[in-house]
């Protein structure tokens, strides 16, 4: 459901609320919603608020189901594998504990923060919200339990593990006997259950209750917090900085007037995030790290990902070598989903992010609609290069028979994990309500 672009100042109008795009700055209406619907900004297509009826009972129980899963797949192994009588079996922090000592340290807090700590904080962080709100209560610290689940639903990726240890499993069966284990199905259960979470929770519907409660408003600054929504501000400028508000990328709330705000360090007034018109220095760190990450793509891709010692001697294997395995075993589709996700998607994301960053620098009104849909696919494709760092953690805890067969990570693994890393740095430092700032400049920023 699309906001139409001309929007006529009834009473009705008047009356309703005042909502910013976080992509573009377009000051908009709100409109109402059916179950399941999607208000998208007339100017940019990007999603303003999805209407999910009455779904944080239902978030609740996803959450409450994915953490006794969590545990579940945290408490037994994996996957075994089985060589002359011998089981070598792996939990996932099994596999973090054998990175780090094999001096693959950064690897093993990188596979940790994002297959481990990250969901384990995203299903705690709805149950922390909405289990009070069940009975009426309001959570102790929800504004920084809200910023920091909003922080853990970017970097949890639990759905890109599963992918990995597939492709693992594959990689194994050629070794020895591969034994599936019970936390192989539970991460895959909780995979779906923290999707299922993220999909039914409402910030919206979850700030309305809050406000409702008899303690909303408590922290100090009602006064400015009432001031905050825009609920009966005309659209008298075309953009939130035109008009001198900032829309908070977190919890979505439009903010009073800078004029009103005391001090430097603007927060929102709802949830606390910091408030800027536009990312500070968005630019030159968005091209500080496409560089850093651009100058590791070439050793992520020639050095060795892994060794593997074995009777019939070592081997060392390059992303790319492992793709040719992959095909030359059959296991074409994979070995193409592999080609894809590590080679191909973090080059295209280099280059589309330095596409969308050179366009703002000159300050270029060509084709904004594009170049915004461009940044919304680089946001969205952008966590599955991690495949081939879960893939090689998996292969390097397993593969352990000493003398028949050793398998450990490489240093193109820690190089290749920074790449992933740095673009995804680079593309959250990319303020994409810069692609449209030179249009709204050419057209009358305030018109």
């Amino acid at each position: 459901m699309n906001t139409p672009p001309g929007v006529q100042e009834t009473d009705a109008a008047r009356s309703a609320g005042v909502i910013a795009c976080h992509e573009c700055d377009l000051l908009q209406r709100e409109r109402p919603l059916p179950v399941n619907g999607v208000l998208r900004c007339c100017r940019c297509g990007a999603a303003l608020y999805r209407r999910h009826g009455p779904g944080l009972d239902r978030a609740l129980a996803y959450a409450v189901a994915a953490l006794a899963l969590f545990v579940l797949a945290n408490a037994f192994p994996i996957v075994g594998l089985s060589v002359n009588g011998d089981l070598v079996e792996t939990t996932l922090f099994g596999s973090v504990r054998v990175l780090y000592r094999d001096g693959m340290w950064p690897l093993a807090a990188l596979i940790f923060v994002t297959t481990l700590l990250m969901p384990a904080v995203q299903a705690a962080g709805i149950v922390w919200l909405l289990l009070p709100l069940r009975f009426g209560r309001r959570p102790y610290c929800a504004e920084p339990v809200f910023r920091m689940l909003h922080v853990a639903q970017a970097w949890g990726m639990t759905e890109v593990l599963i992918l990995g240890l597939l492709v693992a499993l594959v990689k194994l069966a050629h070794i020895a006997s591969v034994v599936p284990d019970i936390a192989l199905w539970s991460f895959g259960a909780l995979m779906l259950l923290l999707a299922a979470a993220a999909a039914a929770f409402d910030p919206r519907d979850l700030w309305a209750r809050l406000e409702a409660l008899p303690a909303a408003g408590q922290g100090g600054r009602p006064e400015v917090a009432a001031r905050g929504h825009a609920a009966a501000a005309p659209l008298l400028a075309r953009t939130a900085a035109g008009s001198g508000r900032c829309v908070c990328h977190d919890c979505g709330l439009l903010s009073a007037p800078l004029a009103n705000v005391e001090g430097h360090d603007l927060r929102c007034t709802r949830c606390g995030s910091r408030l800027h018109l536009r990312k500070p220095n968005s630019l030159a760190r968005t091209w500080a790290f496409l560089i850093a990450a651009l100058v590791l793509y070439l050793p992520a891709n020639l050095l060795p990902v892994m060794h593997t010692s074995s009777l019939f001697g070592a081997q060392k294997d390059t992303i790319m070598s492992g793709v040719v395995y992959l095909w030359t075993s059959g296991s074409w589709p994979l070995a193409v989903l592999v080609f894809i996700a590590s080679i191909a998607v973090p080059m295209l994301k280099i280059i589309a992010i330095a596409f969308l960053a050179g366009s703002a620098n000159l300050g270029s009104s060509w084709q904004p609609v594009q170049r915004a849909r461009i940044y919304r696919i680089v946001e969205l494709v952008g966590r599955w290069s991690m495949l081939d760092i879960y893939v090689i953690a998996i292969l390097t805890a397993l593969v352990q028979f000493n003398a028949l067969a050793t398998i450990t990570a490489g240093p193109a693994a820690v190089a290749f994990g920074a790449v992933v890393v740095l673009t995804m740095f680079a593309a959250m430092s990319f303020d994409p309500r810069l692609i449209w700032d030179t249009k709204a400049h050419a057209h009358g920023a305030t018109s």
